[in-house]
Parts: C-alpha cells; sequence; structure tokens
C-alpha cells in the first residue's frame, strides 16, 4: 500500500469536524485548520517506524497539534504494537489515528498533549524487591533467554543443600541456607526440582539434579 491510501480517510475525517484540509503543505503530509485555532499537523504512514515518530516530533515546532496516522491492523501482534506506540505517542505530547482502510474508518487513540505518565506503586516494590533480593549481580544488561532471578538464586540454594545432603523439612533447608521462603519454594515447585516425600520433607528430584549438573 502507499501512503497516499491514507489521506482520502483522515481528510473526511478532519473535514467532518469541521477544519479545510490540504495535503503536502510545505513538510507536513497533512495540515487542516479551523477558525482561531493553531494548525493541525498529520504524519502519514503505512506502518510504526522511528521516522514516523522523528517527523511527529519535527512538526511541534509549528503546531501543538500533531498526530501520526497509520493502517489499523489485525491480530495479537499489531493489538500489542498499537498499545505500545500509543504509550510512545502520549509521552511525547503526539496524537495517534488509526485508518481501517476497509470502510475509511478512522479512530483517534490518544489526543496531543502534555502527558505524565502514572507511576505504578506495586511495579516498583516489585522491583526494589528484586533488587534487595538478588545476591551479586549474575546477569550481563541485554541478556536474552533464562535469566538469574532472586527467586531462581533462593530455588538453586536449596536444591543444592538437598544435593549434598539428602532429604530434608523445609525449616532445616531454611536454617541452612537463610532462603526464608524455603518450604513455600519446595512446595510450590515452580520449576520441578523438588519432590514431596511427606509432611514438610522434600528431596531433590531428576529434574533438579539436571538443573545442578553442569553443562556440556
Amino acid at each position: 500500500m502507499q501512503e497516499t491510501e491514507l489521506y482520502p480517510p483522515v481528510k473526511a475525517f478532519l473535514e467532518a469536524a469541521g477544519y479545510t484540509v490540504k495535503a503536502e503543505i510545505g513538510p507536513a503530509d497533512v495540515m487542516a485548520l479551523r477558525d482561531g485555532e493553531e494548525p493541525v499537523i498529520v504524519e502519514l504512514k503505512t506502518a510504526f517506524s522511528l521516522a514516523l515518530f522523528h517527523q511527529g516530533i519535527a512538526r511541534l515546532a509549528v503546531s501543538d497539534s500533531v498526530y501520526l496516522a497509520v493502517p489499523r491492523g489485525q491480530g495479537r501482534r499489531f493489538a500489542q504494537a498499537l498499545a505500545d506506540n500509543t504509550r510512545l505517542a502520549r509521552r511525547l505530547g503526539l496524537g495517534l489515528l488509526t485508518v481501517r482502510l476497509a470502510d475509511g474508518l478512522v479512530e483517534v487513540q490518544c489526543e496531543p498533549g502534555p502527558y505524565a505518565p502514572r507511576k505504578s506503586a506495586p511495579r516498583r516494590r516489585a522491583l526494589l524487591t528484586e533488587f534487595a533480593r538478588r545476591r551479586g549481580d549474575p546477569n550481563l544488561g541485554g541478556l536474552r533467554g533464562v535469566r538469574m532471578t532472586a527467586y531462581r538464586q533462593d530455588a538453586l540454594a536449596c536444591a543444592r543443600h538437598l544435593a549434598a545432603n539428602g532429604p530434608a523439612r523445609g525449616a532445616a533447608v531454611k536454617a541452612a541456607t537463610g532462603v526464608e521462603r524455603a518450604t513455600a519454594l519446595m512446595r510450590d515447585n515452580h520449576y520441578g526440582w523438588f519432590d514431596r516425600l511427606g509432611t514438610g520433607v522434600y528431596t531433590l528430584s531428576d529434574t533438579g539434579r539436571a538443573a545442578l549438573s553442569p553443562g556440556p
């Protein structure tokens, strides 16, 4: 598809709101004017891209009412991209439009203007808790795949104790390893490393032994 396919529905959408609309005015893909108001600028792109956001930021030099417009896609992947890019547009003070080409429906995902994201106290606490519980710095920044977390470190400590000492009660594992949540951790058995032998007594499973074995 071409960016020009987005123009007719965007033009019709703005004209329905009382704007006079013209295309390719200077560097702007679309410019719209309504009496007594500052101009509305719309940048058109066939997909989300860094270049689209760069253009939108550049247009903020001439107007506070700048929108980005992209075709509306389908499926989970587009839905996630739309959510992520809507947050980015809000953070940058840009508006975002999606255009459904099948019928020309234009939807406003966010309006341009100042934006102050709300802080999430639970997420902040989770980060601080993980930082405090993590022993040392076992990962590399930007690592993909399995990462060492404080929970995994605790599970490994419990597994190593059982490997060295045999079946044990959760209280004994806690006392020996310093893992406060040893009993709950082995009971929940998130990694499948532990087998329950009796009330409060755990041993290392075959999966747990494999996890402790050095790789090839």
